[in-house]
């Protein structure tokens, strides 16, 4: 059966959406962008060749609606897409990408019993290895999770979670890319008051960086053990250790961890269906 999908909001996030369905071969006569920017409109169809229009016409006849757009951006496009009527071969699932707002918000909004699934991604999407965790509302049965997943899998790895382990998720890889990028940072400024140039520094914790992240999901291999790999006994490695765990660094991240966890519930909260959300 086809699978015709609309992203609504044609910004970074769901740029890099139709970008990884178009290079895993998804015909782009199944693809269409809801975006107001003409400009920005142009620019995609330029670039992936697929039709760009106004919300309602997008929806209309697509069995996946993506919504990758701001939240305060979300119930006017709920309200659009709840306006018109599902006429496709199989009942229209609605997919969003928007961090913040539980699934129920989004039923609550739509016409009674339909389908939405939650996801939520991270940065790397942009280049086609995100982290994405995908939970299923009351309606979505375990295929349109595992369409979704499918989906998703052309920007990265996705994993199937409960939505109530969705703020946990925001915490660890939603906001994860900020904190490596403020460990790169710090790292390339130490490395420039350590004598090196910034570009160097730059290169050097960049591709740390990158490479560990592989090591660690290719390797088999817990962060403990490559991590001992390369602390060698009262060496280099070991001493900057030591500094890092005398200046509360594993502390700081867990209380960072739980702080954002915890601000993800209170966004969560503030919806006005969040008191439903389990």
């Amino acid at each position: 059966m086809t699978t015709r999908v609309a992203i609504v909001g044609g910004g970074k996030i769901g740029e890099a959406l139709l970008s990884g369905l178009v290079r895993s071969g998804h015909p782009t006569r199944d693809l269409v962008v809801a975006e107001k920017n003409a400009a920005r409109g142009a620019e995609l169809t330029e670039e992936y060749g697929v039709r760009v229009t106004a919300i309602a016409d997008a929806v209309e006849g697509a069995t996946i609606v993506v919504l990758a757009v701001k939240p305060a951006d979300v119930d006017g496009v709920l309200e659009i897409i709840s306006g018109v009527e599902d006429t496709g071969e199989v009942e229209r699932l609605t997919v969003s990408l928007v961090a913040g707002l539980s699934t129920r918000h989004y039923e609550d909004a739509l016409p009674a019993g339909a389908p939405v699934v939650r996801v939520m991604p991270n940065t790397p999407m942009l280049v086609g290895e995100a982290m994405s965790a995908v939970t299923g509302g009351r309606y979505a049965t375990d295929e349109h999770v595992s369409t979704v997943a499918t989906l998703l899998e052309s920007v990265g790895k996705v994993i199937v979670i409960a939505e109530k382990q969705m703020d946990a998720v925001t915490a660890v890889s939603g906001s994860g890319p900020a904190y490596a990028f403020l460990m790169a940072e710090a790292m390339i400024d130490a490395g420039v008051g350590l004598g090196l140039t910034r570009a160097t520094a730059t290169l050097l914790a960049a591709q740390t960086i990158r490479g560990a992240g592989v090591l660690l999901t290719d390797s088999g291999l817990s962060p403990v053990d490559l991590r001992a790999a390369v602390t060698s006994p009262a060496g280099t490695t070991a001493e900057a250790i030591r500094e890092l765990e005398a200046h509360g660094f594993r502390h700081a991240f867990y209380e960072a961890l739980r702080a954002n966890a915890g601000a993800s519930a209170a966004l969560r909260a503030a919806a006005p269906s969040a008191e439903n959300d389990g």
